[in-house]
């Protein structure tokens, strides 16, 4: 068993204990991660970027593991092995974005 799959079943083990499976279907699951990633994001708005650097690391830590939490409840649900997956995004993006052509260039693939 992987990391993942033991966070996925440690977050499942907390929230059927709490008979919440009847609110984690996918669209509320992927509204619940949108939502946690706003609030990541709210530590940063209005702020310049050296502050922002200088981040709340609790509150950075809370946000990320709500973010992570939602994702791999989402993954999990859909039996997704999430190594597999962000691995197959890295070789996708690999190809999309050559190294002799996106490096130092924020530009997207389309216009490399």
């Amino acid at each position: 068993m992987n990391d993942f799959q033991v966070l996925i079943d440690e977050l499942v083990k907390f929230r059927d204990a709490r008979q919440w499976d009847q609110f984690h279907n996918t669209k509320d699951l992927a509204l619940a991660l949108s939502i946690e990633a706003a609030e990541l994001n709210e530590l940063f708005l209005w702020k310049p970027v050296e502050e922002c650097e200088k981040v709340d690391r609790v509150r950075l830590r809370e946000e990320l593991a709500d973010v992570f939490a939602y994702s791999l409840l989402l993954a999990g649900k859909h039996g997704l092995d999430v190594k597999e997956i962000v691995l197959e995004k890295i070789r996708k993006n690999n190809e999309k974005y050559p190294v002799d052509k996106s490096k130092g260039t924020a530009r997207k693939y389309n216009e490399l």
